[in-house]
């Protein structure tokens, strides 16, 4: 299983509709990528501008299809100005699950 945590925050002003994009992914996930074993999206309680997800692939084809997708593209492009940049980013090899 290959996992991607995503650390990401709106500029001010922008959280809501960051939101928005980033739940288009989500309604793409749930759809459309099978092979897409868990697509979670958090919002800070702490700080209502960050948002993480975690996302869980069968393997790295899987990943690399969502990862090429017209959605990711999409959100990108609708997403990408809403971002205050660097997003924190971090692919793993999941080894224990309960």
């Amino acid at each position: 299983m290959i996992t991607i945590t995503a650390v990401i925050r709106a500029k001010p002003g922008c959280a809501d509709a960051l939101q928005a994009a980033l739940l288009d992914v989500a309604d793409h996930v749930r759809a459309n990528e099978p092979e897409t074993v868990d697509f979670f999206l958090s919002r800070s309680v702490e700080d209502d501008h960050v948002f993480t997800t975690y996302e869980r692939f069968v393997d790295a084809a899987a990943k690399d299809r969502h990862n090429g997708s017209a959605a990711v593209a999409r959100f990108f492009e609708v997403g990408g100005p809403l971002i205050e940049q660097p997003v924190i980013l971090h692919t793993c090899a999941e080894y224990w699950t309960k």
